[in-house]
């Protein structure tokens, strides 16, 4: 292997080794520190524009799966680990995750101390950084690390064409706005009943509404959610039709502001497998599978909109149940590939939902 080096926005060079594509590229750094399901991760659109970092020290000893990807198309911009296994071993197994990276043209390195990685980014927070192959950092590098921002992320993520996912004998037909959707989502409406309906960010509420959805399904998606002012607008014309909503990370974000709630960036996110959220109304903990660098500001709920979840490491906001329209969203990822499924019922209370509004057209 030859070598490749980290350049931090502050300064800070870890060297390692390259491994995935040949390609020198600048990203916004973040750590995961799922122990599993390194596929999801890297198959999940909410990570474009980042370079992810794992925390569990050996990556790749499961191979690559197709099966398990949550989206075709990687988008995040390069992959750190302390070691990657070069003799995967697993009866699903179609490849290793050096292959993978070349294929999907991801510049990874490996052999850097990534304890000591996350530990900057725990104690600085998110940050720039840059993979190069040559240890000398110009004044231009880091200015252009400084530089760095992640834009149009939800337009660069999202279809392009409305597609279907039907069932046979529909329960339900839910309509799904997608900002980088995870597959699992339709996955799991279908294993329910659902008829599955994916549209692009773009699509108006009118357009919508004309499908005549029994649901509507917010997906998550990577970007600062105050961005996306239009997609927001649209939103909240679809709090005023009586369809019931279901927000889920990005998606939770988007209606919160569509009420007229706020978000803020938090220091380095929750990104990972393992994270604990309270339900305030029982005092029950669940561990919850994220992805996210954003939350919403519990403070600027307007009426009709309640707190129903926190996290339970820092009390940020995890969960919103509206009040005066049929609708909820929740930070984490219920559909949890990879992650634990202690929050799978949250499909369920949206089918109970659609149920009540059926039954209210009848």
């Amino acid at each position: 292997m030859s070598r490749a080096y980290l350049v931090l926005e502050n300064g800070t060079v870890f060297e390692g080794k390259a491994f995935g594509a040949e390609k020198e590229t600048t990203g916004e750094l973040v750590f995961t520190t799922a122990m599993t399901g390194y596929l999801e991760t890297l198959t999940d659109p909410s990570y474009f524009g980042q370079v992810v970092l794992q925390t569990f020290p050996l990556i790749g000893n499961y191979g690559v799966i197709s099966a398990d990807f949550e989206t075709d198309t990687p988008v995040l911009k390069g992959y750190i680990v302390r070691e990657w296994c070069q003799a995967p071993s697993n009866f699903r197994c179609e490849g290793n995750l050096d292959t993978f990276l070349k294929e999907k043209n991801i510049p990874g390195i490996c052999g850097i101390d990534t304890r000591a990685l996350t530990r900057i980014v725990r104690e600085y927070g998110v940050m720039s950084c840059r993979i190069q192959y040559t240890p000398e950092v110009t004044d231009e590098t880091l200015a252009a690390l400084k530089a760095y921002t992640i834009t149009e992320a939800v337009e660069s993520t999202t279809i392009q064409e409305v597609e279907h996912f039907p069932v046979d004998n529909p329960k339900y037909n839910v309509v799904l706005m997608d900002f980088g959707a995870k597959h699992n989502i339709g996955r799991e409406l279908n294993k329910r009943g659902c008829s599955l309906t994916v549209v692009p960010a773009h699509t108006t509420a009118e357009e919508i509404l004309a499908m005549n959805p029994d649901g509507i399904m917010l997906s998550n998606g990577p970007g600062n959610p105050a961005e996306n002012t239009a997609v927001i607008a649209e939103i909240k014309k679809l709090t005023e039709s009586g369809v019931p909503l279901f927000g889920i990370c990005l998606g939770h974000q988007l209606l919160a502001l569509a009420r007229g709630a706020q978000t803020e960036k938090l220091k380095y996110g929750h990104r990972g497998a393992n994270q604990p959220v309270k339900e305030l109304s029982s005092g029950k903990v669940y561990i919850t599978s994220q992805n996210h660098g954003y939350a919403v500001v519990s403070d600027t709920l307007p009426a009709g909109c309640e707190v129903s979840y926190v996290n339970g490491n820092d009390n940020t906001c995890e969960g919103v149940t509206y009040t005066d329209i049929p609708a909820f969203s929740v930070q984490f990822h219920p559909e949890a590939h990879g992650g634990p499924l202690d929050t799978s019922f949250m499909f369920d209370r949206f089918l109970d939902m659609m149920t009540a509004y059926k039954n209210a057209q009848d």
